[in-house]
């Protein structure tokens, strides 16, 4: 007879998902036996995690609260044509917090500088050669390569630096694209810390997940210069490449998971359009934390139908992606988000937080594209991942 798990759930990666489902089950359920594996020096990686006030209802916002580095009561966006404002609530998460709070919770619930052989939906093996068995066991570890899915990427680097002087900014800046495009969408992005200390982050829609951090470097430092601000000192920096789904075969995907629980980006939980994860990571805490049974194969079923949901629910997305990413041309694509922001607020609140109602749809679509017509239709009928050619 095999001698029980030692582990009710073993969560393989300490990124945002798996680190808020630890945290989560460690508040709400003590008595269960959790291991959080991660294999740099701490969790949570280099990151800075942001959404909006209409993303996450009050209760959501209150157990994350103290994972919150800062909130804003607004935020802006400039455009090469016209700016807003617009007064909407804004917060962000960063990783020194998120390692800060989360590892002081789990304790010795949470092993870092651990290597990963392999990993089944009940065991992990170690680089050392032992295994560790649970009930079931959470592959959190980033985006899985596939041909199931279509995509383009956001891909970013940032900068947090201090200035010689205070900077002026009262409120983020989560969109200047009044910046060159350079061959993608590409807008600056920045949080202002403290009266002397901003994030400054380059980003770029483009078609493939590779960058220059050089190039994004030298715009970052040019924006700088551009707004008369003196860095004096480099805190540190942050970069990524994150999925933007034009289209996908969902069951495909998910059939060659093969019944490994998943969360986070490789289960697919992020916004289509913007990539923001953190509402998608909260939800399925939630619901990790209130399921009654644990094993693999029920944990499985329960994160691929909130996945679903959340498939169903982007498909609107989707085609959005598509007529930025192949209808039109790439330095022209900022046109497809200039237009978006002159929409009413409320109708922008909805667009972050996933939740378009079909009257929100309708006024998206409604008027002169900013894109050719038929190449609009041609990108709206592409709706599997084999009719969407890849750049060469």
């Amino acid at each position: 007879m095999a001698s029980a798990p030692e582990f009710d759930l073993i969560l393989v990666g300490g990124g945002l998902a798996n680190g808020l489902i630890a945290w989560r089950l460690h508040a709400q359920r003590p008595a269960l036996r959790i291991l959080l594996l991660e294999a740099a020096e701490r969790i949570g990686g280099n990151h800075t995690w942001s959404f909006h006030d209409g993303d996450l209802p009050p209760g959501q916002q209150e157990w994350i609260a103290p994972l919150v580095a800062r909130r804003w009561p607004r935020y802006d966006v400039v455009f090469p044509d016209y700016a807003r404002t617009l007064g909407s609530g804004y917060a962000s998460v960063t990783s020194d917090e998120f390692a800060r709070v989360i590892a002081a919770a789990l304790g010795p619930a949470l092993r870092t500088g651990v290597r990963i052989a392999s990993l089944t939906p009940t065991s992990v093996t170690l680089a050392d050669g032992s295994t560790l068995h649970a009930r079931a066991v959470i592959d959190g570890r980033g985006v899985r390569a596939t041909e199931r899915l279509a995509l383009g990427y956001q891909t970013f680097l940032g900068q947090e630096v201090r200035l010689a002087a205070p900077h002026g900014l009262t409120a983020p800046i989560i969109m200047d694209a009044s910046v060159e495009q350079q061959g993608g969408y590409r807008f600056v992005y920045v949080l202002p810390f403290d009266a002397h200390t901003l994030l400054i982050e380059d980003t770029h829609y483009v078609d493939t997940g590779a960058w220059e951090p050089e190039r994004l470097r030298a715009n970052i430092a040019a924006y700088a210069q551009a707004r008369g601000w003196q860095v004096a000192e480099l805190l540190r920096e942050e970069h990524g490449s994150l999925p933007i789904v034009l289209a996908g075969d969902f069951d495909a995907y998910w059939q060659e998971l093969d019944g490994q629980p998943c969360a986070g980006l490789r289960a697919g939980l992020f916004h289509s359009t913007t990539g923001y994860s953190l509402p998608h990571a909260v939800r399925l805490a939630e619901r990790i934390a209130g399921l009654a049974d644990l094993d693999a194969p029920q944990l499985f079923a329960a994160i691929r139908d909130e996945a679903h949901k959340e498939w169903r629910g982007q498909r609107f997305f989707r085609l959005l992606n598509r007529m930025l990413f192949l209808a039109g041309s790439p330095d022209k694509r900022w046109r497809v988000m200039g237009r978006f922001y002159r929409l009413s607020p409320r109708l922008i609140a909805h667009f972050y937080a996933g939740r378009l109602r079909l009257r929100d749809k309708a006024r998206i679509l409604s008027g002169k594209p900013p894109v050719p017509l038929l190449a609009a239709f041609e990108a709206a009928r592409k709706i599997h991942p084999r009719q969407i050619r890849k750049p060469e």
